[in-house]
This record gives C-alpha cells, structure tokens and sequence, in this order.
C-alpha cells in the first residue's frame, strides 16, 4: 500500500487535506493562465479598427464585442459536444455579430475570422502570478503540460508570445488529439503523451464542466481555478481563487 504524507489547509474556504503524491500536473490554458477575454477584446479591437467596421454600420465596438462573446459562448459550447465543426465556429461567431449589426456580410466575417486568429496569439495578457506560479512549480521539479480544446497552431503561438513554452512538457490539443475536453480520450492522450500515471496527476483549470468533470471522469485529482467567483455545482478536490494559493498544494 501507497502512503502519502500530508497537511490540512484551508484555500477559498474549504478545508483540503494537501499531500505530496502529484508529479504531473496538467493546465488549462486560456481562462486559467492566458487572460482570453482581454486578449480577445483587444484582438478584436484591432480587427475592428482595420476593416473599418464603424463605417460599415456598427455603432460601436462595446456592444459588438458583447455580441461576439455571446455568440462565441454558444458556440463554442456547440464545439465541444460535436455539434459543429471548428471553421463554422470560427467564422459564424464573426458573422453572428454582424448579423445583429443588421450587417449581413459573409465574405466580411471570413475575413474578420481570419484576421482575428493571426492576432489573437500574439497578445500575451496573463492572470496575476502566472509565471511567478509556473517558475515556482518548475523549481519544485513538477511536470507541467497543458490540456486545451484551442486550436493547435494558435495555442502554441499564444505559449510562444506570452513566454510560456518552456514551462510545459507536453501541450495536448483538441485538434491534436482529435477529442475535446470533457471527454476522457482527450486526458488519456495527455497522460500517454506525459507518461503520468493517473494517481500522480491532477487537472487545473476554470472550467467545471470541461476542467473538472472531465478530470474526475478520467479519474484525475482537480483543481478548480476559480477567478470569476462561480457557484460550483460539483465539488472539486481543491478550490482557489487566486494562482498563488497553488502554493499551498503543491
């Protein structure tokens, strides 16, 4: 029998029994480490302002970027269960908002979808102590990788110009692995790829329906980062709301 030491903490309010067993953890990326909604805001922003889309007839940025998250939500959601394919979702979520612009300009979102995704990758907004907590891992001597339902060349280029890359040993996309979080074969992939046992590793991430269930369906130990303060509806094995109190697990 496997005896692991430990201590009791409290982190958000809840009081965890902390241990040392975890070698492998593995990250979310985007909500968790990579600010998306900032970075998204800005990149389309910047599509904004080069197409020109005031003088096409949207009244202003802030409501079309309101109707573009919406859109994007859902979507996305759509995604993940297989209910369509990754150009729809990169295109339709443009073109839905324009849509609600009274803009009905297919070529137009085409193009918006493609200039979006040159410059998304390219900001690099992180949460507070992102680094600070990765290099303080890393020191540790954990293993670090990545589990993300993003698209392969766009994570890496996000890793890439928000100086992340080096952190991570292995970086598992949907596009990748052919599945998506919250589906177990995505984790599996990730635990092959790593060469991590389930037992020494853990799931990190903001998404409980994507991050934590999934985790826990794979059978994996959870970390739900809660940023935004969320009610959660499932019960994780660790809850914090700030990345510093992942000091206190590991």
């Amino acid at each position: 029998m496997q005896v692991f030491y430990g201590f009791r903490i409290t982190i958000g309010g809840s009081n965890v029994f902390c241990s040392m067993k975890y070698r492998h953890l593995f990250f979310d990326l985007d909500h968790t480490l990579w600010d998306f909604e900032t970075n998204a805001k800005e990149s389309l922003l910047d599509v904004f302002t080069t197409l020109s889309l005031k003088e096409r007839g949207v009244p202003d940025f802030d409501s079309f970027f309101t109707r573009y998250s919406y859109h994007n939500h859902r979507l996305w959601d759509k995604y993940t269960r297989g209910e369509i394919k990754q150009d729809e979702l990169r295109w339709k979520r443009m073109w839905l908002a324009l849509v609600d612009s009274k803009i009905a300009d297919e070529p137009l979102a085409r193009k918006m979808a493609v200039d979006f995704l040159e410059v998304l990758p390219t900001k690099n907004n992180l949460f507070p102590y992102t680094v600070e907590i990765l290099r303080y891992l890393q020191e540790k001597k954990y293993a670090l990788h990545l589990i993300t339902n993003g698209f392969e060349e766009v994570q890496h280029n996000k890793l890439k110009h928000a100086n992340l890359s080096d952190f991570f040993r292995v970086v598992t996309t949907s596009e990748a692995s052919n599945s998506l979080k919250p589906h177990k074969d995505i984790f599996y992939h990730a635990l092959r790829e790593a060469g991590a046992l389930i037992e020494e590793s853990i799931m990190i991430g903001d998404n409980l329906e994507a991050d934590i269930q999934g985790g826990m369906n794979t059978g994996m130990d959870t970390v739900f980062v809660n940023h935004i303060g969320a009610v959660a509806h499932i019960t994780p094995t660790y809850t914090i709301t700030h990345l510093q109190q992942l000091e206190n697990i590991f």
